[in-house]
């Protein structure tokens, strides 16, 4: 495989983006040639985020009109139904979560059109142990596991903090953005402001400068800078209720912290309740406030918590190491047979 295209839905920063970032620099650094197609305009972005902004290439669709890849990659579901834009000799699709849970019950004909996607029968790569079982059961489809990786260069424990964790007192940190109702940020802080939390930080892509009950709020924050912040808390929250494999708790397991979370999907790739983090059945919202007043009491068994999530981290890969088995397995999808052509795409999108 000599050439690929990566079809996404924003570059603006989200954990997304950064997945596909990581794997397309250390697919271009070792010789593939990547562009990159944003369904939403660069003008989009919010900040100079990630390095992949200045180092990859993007392009539109129409400046890409007669021009063949050896793979075109869709990684969002809306861009599945624009594989067919691009002339490519294979395609195929990183399948990050199941997106159909994105959306409400209520939504059904926009959750069919998204389910509809992984029954197009495109060879599939994916992050997460359940989407894999998910998508052969549902599906057929024997999707290649890749795990993520992490930045290891960046997220660690010894380094530069924004204020020091205080003995005694314990820093809660909440990621995510506002007004996404499966992220839970509002909910979690609410939850946090009736806990016995003595600090709460908010990490958010939503621009914004304070928020009631927060300490202090750090709003749209380059990648590089976000290791500061975990290493000043002791503890993450984060309550999503959908997910693939969300990276916060990784990171802040990387950077001395631990995390509490709800046993949302996904958050068994790494996270052993009572191990290396809190793990709460999902809705339980005073099982999050007594696991918070356990952490502030029992120091010992924060302490613990905190040392075993740094062992996770150690064992686990990074981006290079994780970014090599993202490049077999689309190496392995060109070597075979193509599974499905741009007219059969074309006719599929047409169904649906």
């Amino acid at each position: 495989m000599k050439s690929l295209c990566i079809l996404i839905g924003s570059a603006d920063i989200s954990g997304g983006s950064l997945v596909i970032f990581e794997h397309a620099l250390h697919l271009a650094e070792n010789g593939v040639d990547v562009t990159i197609v944003p369904y939403f305009p660069l003008s989009d972005i919010k900040c100079d985020w990630h390095r992949g902004l200045a180092r990859l290439r993007f392009a539109t669709f129409e400046e890409l009109a007669g021009r063949r890849f050896d793979i075109a990659l869709a990684t969002w579901w809306r861009t599945v139904y624009e594989l067919p834009r691009i002339e490519a000799s294979h395609y195929a699709y990183f399948v990050q979560s199941i997106e159909s849970r994105f959306y409400s019950e209520d939504d059904a004909a926009l959750r069919r059109l998204v389910e509809g996607t992984y029954g197009f029968g495109l060879p599939a790569i994916t992050e997460a142990k359940w989407i894999r079982a998910y998508l052969d059961t549902h599906f057929g489809t024997k999707a290649a596991l890749v795990p993520n990786g992490c930045a290891k260069a960046i997220f660690h424990p010894n380094g530069p903090v924004v204020a020091p964790r205080e003995r005694g007192r314990l820093r809660v940190l909440v990621e995510g953005p506002l007004g996404v109702d499966f992220k839970n940020v509002a909910r979690t802080l609410r939850l946090l402001r009736a806990s016995a939390a003595d600090e709460i930080w908010l990490l958010t892509l939503t621009p914004l400068r304070r928020y009631p009950g927060v300490a202090r709020v750090f709003s749209q924050v380059p990648v590089a800078k976000t290791p500061d912040i975990y290493r000043s808390c002791d503890v993450l929250v984060k309550l999503s209720t959908v997910e693939g494999v969300f990276g916060p708790p990784l990171e802040m397991f990387h950077c001395g912290g631990t995390a509490i979370v709800w046993d949302v999907t996904g958050h068994d790739e790494y996270i052993v309740n009572g191990q290396n983090a809190i793990v709460i059945e999902t809705g339980d919202e005073a099982g999050v406030i007594a696991a918070v007043e356990r952490l502030r009491s029992d120091r010992a068994m924060l302490r613990r918590l905190q040392a075993n999530a740094l062992d996770t981290a150690r064992m686990w890969p990074d981006w290079p190491r994780s970014s090599a088995l993202f490049l077999r397995a689309l190496e392995a999808i060109y070597e075979r047979p193509a599974e499905i052509t741009r007219e059969q795409l074309q006719a599929l999108a047409r169904e649906h």
